[in-house]
């Protein structure tokens, strides 16, 4: 809202601002939402003007059984990672914030180094280590480290809704008796939901986008939707790229928004806290 009492210049900035503001969006979204019409197009060529309108693509993305499959094994990898993920980055934070203990900064630095380290580098070194061990092309090597890159994500958000939690309700159940696994489930997993389930959408996200570790660590029937959209793209270019990366853009607003949403619903949590 501008107040009356704005100057002209603070109003010429306050104007440009979001202009500005709306041009940086508009930069960031085009190139993703150039795809979409593209997916609907009745030719066979990625490219503009559009032909007709069709679903022919569709059809042929859930009719082809490499789409399938790759589809298939998306959605065995990433839920099965999130599990872990969350699992795991869950228990590291909550003792990363309420632990004292010699050598903390370089320990948190150590469990989110997989969001700084270049994929390329965790895909060379997963490889290595997997390869000998014969686990080179298996759906647990997979698992494994897209769970490892889902962990930093789980650790961040649950550790920033830790900062303001009410160490006292846990105190209170441990005086009327709980135990410490009883007060963890029944109160403190309750009121950090949101951070869990936060970190959990972003480990899924993860996962389910990887393609460069999928590259080094799949064969081709552990091969994810992101890698069956790359070889596409070097083999044999077809507009049911278009319409796949049309589904996981639909789908990524969907987790956008169930973010939002759980946002929304921890601030609530928080403001309504004794």
């Amino acid at each position: 809202m501008i107040h009356s009492y704005q100057s002209p210049v603070e109003r010429l900035w306050f104007y440009t601002l979001r202009v500005l503001c709306a041009l940086v969006l508009l930069f960031l979204i085009l190139p993703v939402l150039v795809i979409v019409p593209l997916s609907f197009n009745s030719g066979s060529f990625l490219v503009y003007p559009l032909q007709g309108f069709s679903l022919h693509w569709y059809q042929d993305f859930f009719a082809s059984a490499e789409w399938m499959r790759a589809l298939r094994n998306s959605l065995v990898v990433a839920p099965a990672a999130t599990l872990l993920a969350m699992g795991f980055g869950t228990l590291a934070a909550i003792g990363l914030v309420r632990g004292e203990f010699p050598g903390k900064p370089l320990v948190m630095a150590l469990v989110i180094s997989p969001m700084v380290v270049p994929v390329v580098i965790v895909g060379v070194a997963s490889y290595l280590f997997f390869a000998p061990l014969g686990l080179g092309n298996s759906y647990l090597s997979l698992i494994l480290v897209h769970a490892v890159l889902g962990v930093p994500f789980v650790i961040i958000t649950v550790s920033a809704t830790l900062q303001g939690f009410n160490y006292n309700l846990v105190r209170a159940a441990a005086n009327l008796g709980a135990s410490p696994l009883v007060a963890f489930r029944r109160v403190t997993l309750p009121l950090i939901a949101p951070g869990v389930i936060s970190g959990a959408l972003f480990a899924f996200a993860t996962s389910f986008d990887e393609v460069v570790v999928t590259l080094f660590l799949a064969g081709p029937e552990q091969a994810t939707l992101p890698r069956q959209m790359f070889s596409g793209i070097r083999e044999n270019l077809s507009p049911t790229i278009a319409a796949a990366a049309t589904l996981l853009i639909g789908f990524s607003v969907v987790l956008l928004l169930v973010l939002e949403w759980l946002r929304g619903r921890g601030e609530r949590l928080r403001t309504s806290a004794p």
